[in-house]
């Protein structure tokens, strides 16, 4: 039997994925009586849609650039802005930092939040819970919250005008869902149902990105709103976020987003893709497990799509031995989520591990 409390956030309240999605907003508003509403979204991704975002002049509504970083002193400054307008709902427009600061407002705000997803890089417009960061980008924490997202609305043909890339750091990202929950739930004596669901969840997100994603990118690139598209699409969003929500702390992360979170430490870090650092992370817990036949099996799938096997090809080239050590020690301090592995890990581990990684990589032929 699992000792600790098992909490399933299996999903938003409403979630709809299908094209014109966002048209449907005011009807979703006025269903929910909602007219005070607060419009959250980013820079670059909001002058590539704007002209695609619903009318809302029959609604009383604010538009707030959220500043590019997802911070507590961003959340409450939002929080007082949302008090002073008596916001009664706040919109997100955007990719996966966009999404995590307007869920992190909604919560301390007390009101809620809908999501209108940009990208396919994370599972963000799905999940109940925001990663925040200090004001210099050093991931601190994720908060999560015991409040559903009100709903998500999921356009496939706005997601294929998104830059290519995001779509394959997405792709990273996903893929670790089945590497992280499969280490700690293998471990479980006892698998509850919703643990089952999740285990089910994170095998389908690694069995259909190695089956859709080279397509998906194909049909992305000749802007052909594809099965194989919307199927990667819904994977790193819909199907991710549900790893985390059935399976809780069992389905969220391990050893790969550790890694991640240790490598935002590094200033130089910071322009790499978050979906990048957890697909280099997945290869240095494979390390750490022993499992090399699967980073083979992995490598021809990382180079097909341009996914970071080291952290040369992180573009990470000139870190310091000090700098090193300190990614380590962060990956492997007490509290975080790599010691659900069973393995003992310890910053010499981590620190072995990319050595060892970097080594094997080069030496690997890949077809």
């Amino acid at each position: 039997m699992m000792t600790e409390e098992l909490i399933v956030r299996g999903a938003p309240a409403e979630y709809v994925s299908s094209v014109g999605a966002w048209e449907k907003l005011p009807e979703h508003l006025m269903r929910r009586k909602l007219n005070r509403i607060l419009v959250l979204h980013g820079r670059a991704s909001w002058e590539a849609v704007r002209n695609q975002f619903p009318d809302l002049s029959n609604f009383e509504t604010t538009f707030v650039e959220y500043g590019g970083q997802v911070t507590y002193e961003a959340r409450d400054a939002l929080k007082e802005k949302m008090e002073a307008e008596q916001i009664e709902a706040i919109v997100a427009v955007g990719g996966g930092k966009v999404s995590d600061l307007a869920k992190a407002a909604a919560f301390v705000s007390r009101v809620p939040v809908i999501m209108l997803p940009t990208l396919a890089s994370t599972c963000a417009a799905y999940t109940p819970l925001s990663v925040m960061y200090t004001e210099t980008g050093e991931m601190i924490q994720f908060d999560i919250f015991p409040v559903s997202n009100a709903l998500v609305l999921l356009d496939p043909a706005i997601i294929l005008d998104s830059p290519k890339e995001l779509l394959v750091a997405g792709i990273g990202d996903t893929l670790a869902k089945w590497y992280e929950a499969d280490v700690v739930i293998a471990e479980l004596p006892e698998k509850t149902t919703a643990i089952e669901v999740a285990a089910f969840a994170a095998r389908k997100c690694r069995d259909d990105l190695l089956r859709f994603s080279e397509v998906a990118l194909a049909e992305m690139e000749r802007h052909e709103l594809g099965t194989a598209f919307v199927k990667v699409v819904e994977t790193n969003i819909m199907l991710a976020g549900m790893v985390g929500g059935f399976g809780d702390k069992y389905g969220r992360t391990a050893g790969a987003h550790s890694i991640h979170d240790a490598l935002t430490l590094l200033e130089k870090s910071h322009d790499v893709l978050h979906g990048l650092k957890v697909a280099y992370g997945i290869l240095i817990q494979l390390v750490i497990e022993e499992k090399f036949d699967e980073i083979d099996a992995l490598l021809p799938f990382y180079k097909k799509l341009g996914l970071p096997a080291s952290l040369t090809e992180l573009g990470l080239l000139d870190i310091t031995e000090n700098e090193l050590q300190q990614v380590a020690e962060r990956a492997a301090r007490d509290g975080e989520m790599i010691h659900l592995m069973p393995q003992t890990v310890t910053p010499i581990v981590v620190r072995d591990a990319m050595d060892k990684l970097e080594q094997y990589v080069p030496a690997i032929k890949v077809q």
